[in-house]
Order: C-alpha cells, then sequence, then structure tokens
C-alpha cells in the first residue's frame, strides 16, 4: 500500500483514519499537533503515542520536509531568499520579507509554471508538476524554523499559478487556518493569479477573507496578449468583470499588479486607458518596475522613474489608489524563478543566466 502524505491531511481525514482503526478520535488531534503546533518530522517523537502505534502511522504515512539548498541574504535590507529541494529532485523557491507591520513570506505552488508570461522567470525552466498542500505549507514552516521570526502575512506569489493549483491550494488554506494548527487569519494571505477567471469567480464563492491580486500588467488587450499568453483565453473585459464579482461578492478590495516595462506598457495613453477601465471599481493598483530576466532583456525593460511617477500621479487624479511596490532583496534576485533556473543549469552542465553573480549578498549553505 501507498503510504500517504499526513501533512496534506486534514484534522477530519485523520479523525477518520484514527477511528477506522480502532483508536480513539482524540488520537488525531495530539497527532495534528505535532505536526503543525511543534513540527516534529519524526513519527518517534510522538512522545504520547504508544510505540505501536507510531510504528504503524509509519507504514501508512510520511510526513514531507524540504530541504534548504540555498539561502541568500541581501544585504541591504536582510531578505531572505530560499531555494528548497524537493523528495524528487526538484526545487521551488520562497522570499522572506521584512517589514514595520511584520514579517512576509512568497511563496510558490507549482514546480514552473504553464502560464508562459514573457517576461516572467518561473515559466522558462519549464512547468513540472502542482505542489502539495504540505509543500506549500512547509514552505512556513522552514522560514519560521530557520528565521526564528514568526509570518506574519503570505502571499502566494512565488513559482506557479496558484489558482492552477487551485484543490492543493485550498487544502493548504485549510491546514493554515485551522484552529489547532497554524490558526493564521486568511486575511492575512493574499492569492496572485495570472486571470483565470473561472477560478476567480469559484474563488469569490468561498468568501475566505483572502486578498486577491490580479496580474494586470496591460491596459489593453492587444499589449496584454503579446506578453501574456493567459489573455488570449480571458481577455482583460473577462478579467475585471470576474474581479468586480469578486469584490461585490467577498467586500475584499481587488489589487492590480502592473509591471511598468519600458516603451510597451508605460506611456501616459497607457495610464489613461487603465484609468478608463477601473473607474468605479473597489480596487488598488501596485505598480512594479519590472524584474529584468536575462533572456528576455532586450524586450522588457525597467521603465524610466518619471514615466513611473507620471502613470501615478494620472490613475490617482482619477480615484484609483496607487503605490509604487518598493524593491526588496534587489541584490540577490529576489524575484522567483531565478536560482530554481541556476540550479537546473548546473545539473546540466551549463549557467543560464552569466549574470547572476554572487555579489553583495550573504550565501548560507
Amino acid at each position: 500500500m501507498e503510504k500517504r502524505d499526513i501533512l496534506s491531511c486534514s484534522l477530519q481525514e485523520l479523525e477518520s483514519y484514527f477511528t477506522q482503526n480502532g483508536h480513539p478520535k482524540f488520537r488525531a488531534k495530539q497527532v495534528f499537533r505535532w505536526l503543525h503546533v511543534d513540527r516534529v518530522r519524526d513519527f518517534e517523537k510522538m512522545t504520547n503515542l504508544s510505540a505501536q502505534l507510531r510504528a504503524q502511522l509509519d507504514e501508512n504515512f510520511y510526513i514531507t520536509s524540504l530541504k534548504i539548498k540555498k539561502r541568500l541574504v541581501s544585504d541591504l535590507d536582510n531578505t531572505v531568499k530560499y531555494l528548497y529541494g524537493l523528495s524528487d529532485g526538484e526545487y521551488i523557491e520562497s522570499v522572506l520579507m521584512h517589514y514595520h507591520y511584520g514579517n512576509s513570506l512568497c511563496i510558490s505552488t507549482q514546480v514552473g509554471c504553464k502560464m508562459g508570461c514573457r517576461f516572467c522567470a518561473s515559466t522558462i525552466a519549464g512547468y513540472v508538476r502542482n505542489l502539495r498542500p504540505s509543500e506549500i505549507l512547509e514552505q512556513i514552516y522552514m522560514a519560521e524554523q530557520d528565521s526564528g521570526q514568526a509570518v506574519s502575512t503570505v502571499v502566494l506569489m512565488g513559482i506557479g499559478e496558484p489558482l492552477d493549483n487551485f484543490d492543493h491550494v485550498l487544502r493548504f488554506l485549510d491546514l493554515l487556518s485551522s484552529p489547532e494548527g497554524h490558526q493564521m487569519s486568511l486575511r492575512h494571505v493574499t492569492i496572485s493569479t495570472c486571470g483565470l477567471v473561472d477560478k476567480i469567480y469559484e474563488l469569490a464563492e468561498k468568501k475566505l477573507g483572502i486578498t486577491l491580486t490580479v496580474s494586470l500588467h496591460a491596459p489593453n488587450d492587444e499589449i496584454r496578449s503579446a506578453s501574456m499568453p493567459v489573455n488570449r483565453k480571458w481577455n482583460i473585459d473577462q478579467v475585471l468583470a470576474a474581479c468586480k464579482y469578486y469584490a461585490e461578492k467577498t467586500g475584499r478590495r481587488v489589487s492590480f499588479e502592473y509591471a511598468l516595462i519600458r516603451n510597451v506598457n508605460d506611456k501616459e495613453e497607457h495610464a489613461r486607458q487603465l484609468l478608463t477601465r477601473l473607474k468605479g471599481m473597489l480596487c488598488h493598483v501596485n505598480l512594479i518596475p519590472v524584474n529584468e530576466v536575462a533572456e528576455r532583456r532586450s524586450l522588457y525593460r525597467t521603465a524610466p522613474q518619471a514615466n513611473v511617477r507620471r502613470f501615478q500621479e494620472i490613475l490617482q487624479s482619477g480615484g484609483i489608489n496607487t503605490t509604487v511596490r518598493r524593491t526588496l532583496g534587489a541584490d540577490i534576485n529576489a524575484a522567483c524563478g531565478q536560482l530554481r533556473r541556476e540550479e537546473a543549469g548546473r545539473e546540466r552542465g551549463c549557467m543560464l543566466d552569466e549574470n547572476c553573480g554572487n555579489h553583495g549578498y550573504r550565501i548560507v549553505t
């Protein structure tokens, strides 16, 4: 019989397992707390269980554990970027950022990404598989263990498209917020999507209290379709209609990510087009200096600061709350996807990005 991933099991599933196998129901809560509160990764350390029960658990389940393969610490702001090794030899990344209100962790939901956004490093090394709920959750547990600090907010904006791994992400959210486990309020969780319209509607019906962030990056379909293939399936009007529904259904403001790319989407005319589309909507726009990826650098360059400021002024003058993202971990290429590509390149005997030198940050492990 194939072993089950116990860290992905809900408390209710564990209760069912124990009662069906002749054990008291309360044993499930004990095991759940060992896994999600005490963070034990060995059944033998669950000392309030009998030796026989520990052996039975070991025979039927396994406990997911990630390995820190590389840890980069920014000399600029102490942002920490983790490269994790998975049990099947694949890699994912997460980024721990420090703010005045607490620590925020940007986590991955897939090994690679199918979406094919032209300016994103995560898609270049290819899609492999979805992460299990336990592998998503373990990124938080590992970061807290390594840093010795609590993670106060979680952003699903690392490698992968969260809504393309919908069921596993929902299970992760259930585990994260469990009163018997980590107890994180889902109001402290943000899910970022490139615009999977059907899943936005489905997520709205769940009324989970999470913040929805949509990677828009363009004011019209011509520009968006050229860099984001998902727009050929769901155009901007369809995406915005789903976002309006989400805001109305949940009462939560939707955020739009807009990476300003030089001579592509950073002109005054683009700002005015975007303003027209968003006027009257419960939303926020986060302007981002695009992260330049070596393989795409000739096409996607960071917009000049003057263009960024003018873009913000136009949106704000029209009543759209607009901020410019503060860049953290710039010296460690903190945007997700680059460490995974480098590691894959080393295993193939090549270096994918010759400009990713180890300058200005500390390498641990």
